[in-house]
């Protein structure tokens, strides 16, 4: 791990115990959740789901624990700042609100030393796939998620919430030609 990515997990860990000490439901998203999973860990950011009614009091909490925050014109998350390196506390991703069932299904996982909830490896293939559209559409960015986590994804799941997206099923067929999935879900 680089000194960016060690600088990185701890302001992981710090932010992880400041939503813990203060009651805030979480899990742990994107890049950190991926490592969390045996991927690959994040190089620019830490992510974490929050309930969109958590905002405001994550905004103070954070503030308060000496971090500086942001509330940027994007309607979908809120940002912390842990001596510049940032933290993104998104509510909505890929158009979906983050609810109580959401956050019920991460799953306990030790990452750094600490036992955190993170994202199953399917939601996260989810909303990979869902960010795709016709301005951001880099299946270089998603090949690594698939390829490291395709034992822990439910493809049928995948398939299921990304239907509507034809930039989502364009990539699944490019799973299917390279063989990334296993077979019986390519059958």
């Amino acid at each position: 791990m680089t000194d960016l990515c060690e600088e990185l997990l701890l302001t992981m860990k710090r932010a992880g115990a400041v939503l813990r000490r203060n009651d805030i439901p979480f899990a742990l998203m994107g890049g950190f959740a991926v490592y969390a999973r045996g991927g690959t860990s994040s190089d620019h950011d830490v992510d974490f789901l929050i309930r969109p009614g958590d905002a405001a009091r994550v905004l103070a909490v954070f503030a308060e624990a000496g971090f500086s925050t942001e509330r940027p014109p994007e309607d979908w998350l809120v940002k912390a700042y842990d001596e510049g390196r940032l933290i993104d506390f998104i509510f909505r991703p890929v158009e979906r609100p983050v609810t109580d069932d959401t956050l019920a299904e991460a799953e306990t996982v030790q990452v750094g030393g600490m036992h955190l909830p993170v994202v199953t490896a399917s939601t996260l293939m989810v909303h990979k796939l869902l960010a795709f559209n016709q301005h951001n559409c880099d299946f270089a960015r998603a090949m690594p998620l698939a390829r490291s986590l395709r034992e822990q994804i439910d493809w049928d799941l995948v398939r299921r919430e990304t239907k509507q997206s034809p930039y989502a099923q364009a990539f699944l067929v490019l799973l299917e030609i390279l063989q990334v999935m296993p077979d019986e879900v390519m059958a």
